[in-house]
Order: C-alpha cells, then structure tokens, then sequence
C-alpha cells in the first residue's frame, strides 16, 4: 500500500464580523464575494471546503458495483470475517485512488491506464523515504527497479502476492483490475476473522492497510460519511404535501455538479466566477448551495432569497439552542462561520430526516446526501411552512 499524509484543515478564529456579511457558495455580487475573501484572510475556510463529505454520488458506478461484488463474496473467502460493508472498501479506495477518477474501467473490470504509485526507491518523492526492493520483475508494477504501490487500492507487488484473489472469474488475480483489488482488499482488512462493525478493530484493520495514524483517522471520516449515505433514508416515505415535493425535487438533483453561483428557481445553470480560492462555476451547469435550495423550493411554489444567509430570515426559525433533533424534512439546515451570528451563515441544505441532508457541498464535488454534523458551525434551521 501506499503511504500518504492526510492533511488537516486548520481553523481560526474571526476577530471582528461587525458589518461583514457572509453568503452561501456564491452570491452575484462582488462584495458579497470580498466579505468571504475577508473571512478567509482572518483564517477561516472559504466555502471552496469547509468539509470533505462523500456519498457514492462521487464513486464511478462500475467501481460501486467491485465494491459490492466484493462484499457479496467476502463470506466466501474469509468466513470468519464480520462486517464487511462496501462503505469501507469505498473508505480506502477514496484515500488511495479516488475511485480510479479519470480511469476507463471496462466491464469485465480492467483499469485503463493503470493506477501506479511513486517509485519507493527511498529518493523522498511521495514523502517515501524507505527502499522496497523488486519482488516482481516488474510484473505488476511495470519497472524492476524498487517496487512501487499499484492499482485502485494501492497494493505493493510483494503484498499482493499473499492477498491477490480472483473476483472476475477470469483465472487471474489482477491488482488492476477493480473486482480483483476489492476483493483482495476485503480478505486483506478482515485478518483472521475480524469482526469490523467494532470500531476498535476497523480501526486496527485500517492501520494495518497502511500504518499512519493521520491516513486510519482520513478514511474512517469517509467510511462514516459513505456508510450515512448508504442507509436509505427511509424517513421520506412517510412525509407528505409541500415537504414531499421540495425533498423529491432535491433528491431529482443528485449526482448534478457544484457550480459556484449556478442554479436557480429554474433549474441549473451556469455558474459565475470566482470563488474566493479562484474556483470559476462559468464553465460548469449545476448548482450551489443556495441554488439547490432555491430551486427545490421553487417547485412547491415557494420563493426564496438567493444566498443561504438571506434565506435563514425566511419562515419559521429553528434556533441552533434547538438542537438538530428539532429539524424535520423539509427544512432548511443553514451553517455560519459564528452559530448564532446569522449574517455569517455561508451554507445551506435541506434536511432529509435520519441526520441527512441534500447538499451541494462545494466546488469539484456533485450533489450528494451527506450527514448533517458533516459539516461545521450548525447554525439551526428554517421551516417554510
């Protein structure tokens, strides 16, 4: 495997907010987007990542499908394991791929190009500063000089010779190939009969993945996040009139890029430029925060402001003293650089139920369910009916 530092974001403190006044992922206005520069030169996150929050709205499907093919024959290879689930697969994958982002995986499950990791030659690229001599010939890692990590879950030629499996049925157990590498990255977290619905041994079992304090806590955040997201959120089902009609107009978005300043109460669109780290949404049509919620409302016939801020003085309010508990679907779930500070909210979702929340989160990520305490600074809610 490969090893790899997460980083972490660190967070300030805002000495003075007196008339600044913050907007949600974009507003179409030039000062709304210096108040956020000014937020973010006093050392908080722009709204570019406030959070990194992940669903499988961000997983290539025919990597979700390796990922549940997996599990579905882990019992079989390791019968003794417990708690196997695709969020954890997914975990690792993201830390040590992204889900072969940008890779044509083709249905049989073969990765083109191939996925390889630095040449761990002890030159310090990478951070790596061990030598790993040739196993392989370069059999899988393509060079016979050193070895170097390989495939969608980053598997060292020496490493796979143990755990290598066979998942497409083909004869050959291939680290390139997405079927073959989550299977074998199954068999390889479940030891000799871990049972990973106990936190103590996921933990352990991610530590042995790779041995880094800051990469175990980095892929148990998205095994948390993708295992939210995977619960179905049944809580819907039972919500009726305008609520159901906001929720499906929302939940119809999933998957729709983040554009800063795109969306509207028409629909997506493109977005303007820029954000305070320079992302441009002119060349992307979907949505931002504000303009996911915009337009979800919309459909019920109901009209909202255009930024997250304006929208938390719309309706009935939730006070963050409330706590999440008071939210129901439907509403709006708004978060602020100061909770109980309403002119610094920079951020809203809707509430699905069950802790969800439909979320455009932010630049380069699509609309997705995400957890309500993945993000800061829970500033409490509105309810338009």
């Amino acid at each position: 495997m490969s090893r790899r530092r997460s980083r972490k974001a660190q967070w300030g403190c805002v000495a003075v907010l007196l008339l600044l006044t913050a907007v949600c992922c974009a507003a179409p206005l030039s000062s709304a987007v210096n108040a956020m520069a000014a937020l973010s030169a006093n050392g908080q996150p722009d709204d570019d990542g406030p959070v990194e929050a992940g669903t499988s709205a961000d997983i290539p499907p025919r990597m979700l499908t390796a990922y549940t093919k997996a599990v579905q024959l882990t019992g079989r290879h390791a019968p003794k394991c417990r708690g196997m689930r695709w969020p954890v697969l997914a975990g690792i994958a993201k830390a040590e791929s992204n889900h072969a982002v940008g890779r044509s995986v083709s249905d049989r499950g073969d990765i083109r190009p191939k996925i390889y990791g630095v040449l761990l030659n002890g030159s310090g690229a990478g951070g790596n500063t061990t030598t790993f001599p040739d196993t392989d010939g370069g059999k899988w890692d393509g060079t016979a000089h050193s070895e170097r990590a390989v495939g969608p879950f980053q598997f060292l030629p020496s490493t796979w010779e143990g755990s290598g499996r066979d998942a497409s049925g083909d004869g050959q157990a291939d680290p390139h190939n997405a079927d073959d590498a989550a299977l074998s990255a199954a068999i390889h977290l479940c030891g000799n009969g871990r049972n990973l619905t106990r936190r103590d041994q996921l933990r352990s079992a991610v530590f042995q993945y790779n041995h880094s304090d800051a990469y175990v806590n980095n892929v148990l955040r998205w095994i948390d996040q993708y295992t939210a997201t995977a619960r179905q959120p049944t809580s819907i089902n039972s919500v009726t009139g305008t609520a159901r009609t906001v929720l499906h107009a929302a939940l119809a978005q999933l998957g729709m890029p983040y554009s800063w300043g795109g969306g509207s109460s028409t629909g997506p669109s493109r977005g303007i430029c820029c954000s305070p780290s320079g992302k441009s949404g002119t060349g992307t049509t979907g949505f931002d925060c504000s303009g996911l919620t915009t337009y979800a409302f919309a459909r019920a016939g109901i009209s909202l402001p255009r930024t997250a801020a304006a929208q938390a003085g719309r309706g009935k309010r939730i006070p963050t003293s409330a706590g999440k508990t008071a939210l129901q679907p439907g509403d709006l779930v708004f978060y602020a650089y100061m909770p109980g500070l309403d002119t610094t909210i920079h951020h809203v979702g809707i509430y699905i139920g069950d802790g969800q929340m439909i979320n455009a989160a932010r630049p380069g990520t699509r609309v997705r369910l995400d957890p309500v305490d993945a993000m800061p600074g829970y500033a409490g809610g509105t309810r338009q009916w």
